[in-house]
């Protein structure tokens, strides 16, 4: 897979919780996912095609990340992963998305984004619909972890 295709991601979701929720994540080394099992606890999973490939991308984040994200943005903060939790990971999923639809689309790459679907729970899976390599970015900070996995044809 080619940087050009994971480093909008990646700034995307930087952009979003410092600029959502004054927070921010320490980018770890990126590396060859192998399984579908999910590195935390909420996961919101985006399909995009377009004319040149397709491919899809999730963001995990561990419980107590996401429920500091939700305490920064919205003022509340729940017991646990709830349905406002999943939709606020939906949401995020949406504005990163859409903030790497730009930047892919400056150097001539346009696609279309799904709706996208959020999983909760220990150990859940992520499938990508594509049969391309699945590249994991894992991202440190002081509430927990997040990791986002692109994977494109």
């Amino acid at each position: 897979m080619r940087a050009e295709f994971v480093n909008p991601f990646l700034a995307s979701l930087l952009n979003v919780l410092k600029t959502m929720a004054s927070m921010e994540l320490v980018p770890q080394k990126p590396r060859i996912k192998k399984d579908e099992v999910a590195r935390g606890d909420v996961s919101g999973l985006i399909g995009l095609i377009g004319p040149q490939t397709k491919g899809s991308m999730s963001i995990t984040f561990d419980e107590n990340l996401a429920l500091e994200i939700m305490q920064r943005m919205l003022g509340e903060r729940p017991n646990g992963i709830n349905e406002e939790v999943t939709d606020m990971v939906g949401e995020i999923t949406n504005m990163v998305t859409g903030g790497a639809k730009r930047i892919l689309a400056d150097n001539g790459y346009n696609f279309e984004m799904a709706t996208p679907a959020v999983v909760s729970g220990r150990g859940h899976t992520i499938t990508h619909k594509t049969d391309g390599v699945i590249i994991i970015m894992p991202f440190n900070s002081e509430y927990g972890k997040a990791f986002i996995e692109i994977c494109f044809d």
